[in-house]
Formats: C-alpha cells, structure tokens, sequence
C-alpha cells in the first residue's frame, strides 16, 4: 500500500478513537505529502512519499537532539513520539553491519581509495538502500573506509 494511502487510513482510525496524539502526528505528514504536491504541482510516488517520511525523521531527530541538549524533555519526548511514527511507515531500517559490505562493495566498484571519491560511493550506496538507512550513518560508514 502507498505510504501517503496507510497514513490516511490510520489517520481516519486515529480520529475515530479518539486518540488526538496520533492524530496530530499523522496531520503533520499529510501536511507535509500534501504541500509537496502543490509545490511541485505532481501526484506523489511511493518513493516521492518515502522521501518525504525519510525527512520528516531526519527533522525529529535533530529537533530531539536540539530539545535534549536545552533541557526540553517534554518536547524532545514529542518529537520522540512522532519519529517513532513516522518510522513504523518507513522500511526496516539497515544497522551498520547490514551496511558496512554494501558499502565496501560500492568502493570495490567504483575503486575509490580517498576520501575526495567519497561523493561518488554515497551516491552509489543511497540509490541502493533508497531510505532503508539514514544518510549520516552511511556517510560515517564511507568516511571511516576511505580513511
């Protein structure tokens, strides 16, 4: 199922139970899929969606570090709450042992040696793992094997 079709029928079973948490978490990702569509003037995709998922997480999880790191608990316990949302509608997320052979796999190919061809084995590793990882965890992965 499209992720942008899950998410309304979760939100349509959030506002029957009564649950406004959920609820105004997923009305935060429609809002997000629908101002995508009107800015781009197009029908999202299944990978447009999960694009959109992928940075919604990406903004929670640097909201969470910010609201940690000042104290904010409440809001960071929030933002929480909505990361973990939005990751049940993305795909099982690869660990680093997962990663690391599809990463040196794409240095073998592209026979990178120094970390100035590391543009060159991210572009390889994301187009292979399309929102399956987090960028920052592959680009420490590849910094640490080029180095």
């Amino acid at each position: 199922m499209h992720p942008k079709e899950q998410i309304q029928a979760d939100l349509k079973e959030a506002m029957r139970a009564g649950d406004t948490r959920r609820r105004e978490a997923l009305r935060l990702l429609m809002a997000a899929f629908k101002q995508v569509e009107v800015d781009r003037r197009i029908e999202l995709s299944e990978s447009d969606a999960l694009g959109i998922l992928m940075s919604e997480a990406k903004k929670r999880r640097e909201a969470i570090a910010e609201m940690s790191g000042a104290g904010r608990t409440e809001l960071a316990a929030q933002e929480q709450y909505e990361l973990d949302l939005i990751e049940s509608y993305l795909p099982r997320q690869l660990d680093r042992a997962e990663l690391e052979p599809i990463v040196r796999e794409a240095i073998a190919e592209m026979g990178a040696t120094t970390p100035k061809d590391m543009g060159q084995v991210m572009k390889v590793v994301m187009a292979r793992i399309k929102g399956q990882a987090d960028g920052k965890l592959v680009n420490t992965i590849v910094r640490e094997l080029l180095s």
